[in-house]
């Protein structure tokens, strides 16, 4: 059994810590709802981004002249998992959240027979991924001295990616994100941006074959849009996972205080019968001793 000295010293222990936890808190629902209008504001943008995209190349006849982002390489047999998680951890599930999709994904991939790399971006994926895909880690991209997310440091991880594509390096690229829903709910996303999905094409409507003309042609703004649409989506994806964080840190230190305040009642419980056993043993033994005499 514990003695009083040391259940009193867990017990300003246990209060440290539920300071420590009520202040990240405050820190997290601070940093939240500047991230989350940040997250809102892209939205739109982005979205917007891929329908324009998807319309474009609905209506592409795919060619030797047809930009290598959409044609692809005409093999799927390499496959890059890009995953985007974050530098610190005490945010819950945030951070197993993303990379257990991202092993669903590599796990599919590797049963089909196909080969897969990681590209990290962000620490926090390293660890848990480089212990069931030792081999399979590739680039990683540090975002510890980010302060706030930029488009300049989206456009940054496109580039390499397009780049590594260029070269041969793999055929396929996916990006796997947590889309902010609420502080308790951020769901991992997959989604494909290498070779940019085409979109479905519109069912003609009678009396309506209106010819499209494009100027400069259709390669060449595809070969502009396609880079840039990419930048976009990574850009979209910093930013939810950015609000993703903060939410799912705000949750998780409310519930570490919550648990640190139960504690400190069971231990305070403790404490004092341990005390008034104490109290009561002695006075039994001055009875006694008196009794004695």
């Amino acid at each position: 059994m514990a003695t009083l000295k040391a259940l009193k010293g867990r017990i300003a222990s246990v209060k440290s810590t539920q300071k420590i936890t009520k202040a990240m808190k405050m820190v997290a629902a601070a940093k939240l709802r500047r991230a989350q209008q940040a997250a809102e504001a892209g939205r739109p943008y982005a979205e917007r981004m891929a329908a324009v995209v998807a319309s474009i190349t609905s209506s592409v006849t795919v060619s030797d002249q047809t930009p290598k982002l959409l044609a692809g390489t005409g093999k799927d047999d390499r496959h890059l998992l890009v995953v985007c998680t974050s530098d610190r951890g005490l945010a819950g599930a945030f951070n197993s959240n993303i990379v257990r999709a991202a092993r669903r994904k590599a796990e599919d991939l590797r049963a089909q027979g196909k080969s897969i790399i990681f590209y990290l971006v962000g620490r926090k994926g390293r660890a848990p991924l480089a212990r069931l895909f030792p081999k399979e880690i590739g680039p990683h991209y540090d975002t510890g001295e980010i302060k706030q997310v930029s488009f300049a440091d989206a456009q940054a991880i496109a580039t390499d990616i397009v780049d590594r594509f260029e070269s041969g390096e793999f055929d396929v690229a996916h990006l796997f994100y947590a889309k902010f829903k609420s502080a308790l709910v951020q769901e991992p996303i997959g989604q494909q941006i290498i070779p940019v999905p085409a979109g479905e094409k519109p069912a003609e409507a009678s009396g309506n074959n209106a010819a499209i003309e494009y100027e400069p042609d259709e390669e060449e703004i595809l070969a502009d849009l396609l880079p840039r649409n990419i930048a976009v989506q990574i850009f979209r994806a910093m930013l939810e996972n950015a609000a993703s964080e903060q939410g799912s840190r705000m949750t998780a230190m409310d519930n570490a205080t919550r648990n640190a305040g139960d504690m400190i009642n069971r231990l305070t419980i403790q404490y004092n019968r341990s005390r008034q056993a104490a109290i009561t043993t002695e006075l039994v033994e001055i009875i006694s001793g008196a009794e004695a005499l």
